[in-house]
């Protein structure tokens, strides 16, 4: 008989867990839905600085 309550418990406690999970993964994914939804500010862009490849390593570096 305890080893049913255990087993019980243990479901009980699965299903809550997977709802909280679900929950929480809504929230994210509606959270990243409204910032795509924004387009990106024009003038971070030119902010940026612009990446130039070294010729001795291979390597992109941003221009001074």
């Amino acid at each position: 008989m305890p080893q049913a309550l255990i087993i019980v418990l243990g479901a009980i406690g699965a299903a809550i867990a997977a709802k909280l999970v679900a929950r929480e993964w809504r929230r994210v994914n509606d959270e990243l839905d409204r910032a795509r939804a924004k387009p990106a500010p024009a003038e971070s862009r030119e902010v940026l600085p612009k990446l130039q490849r070294d010729p001795v390593t291979g390597e992109y570096r941003p221009s001074r």
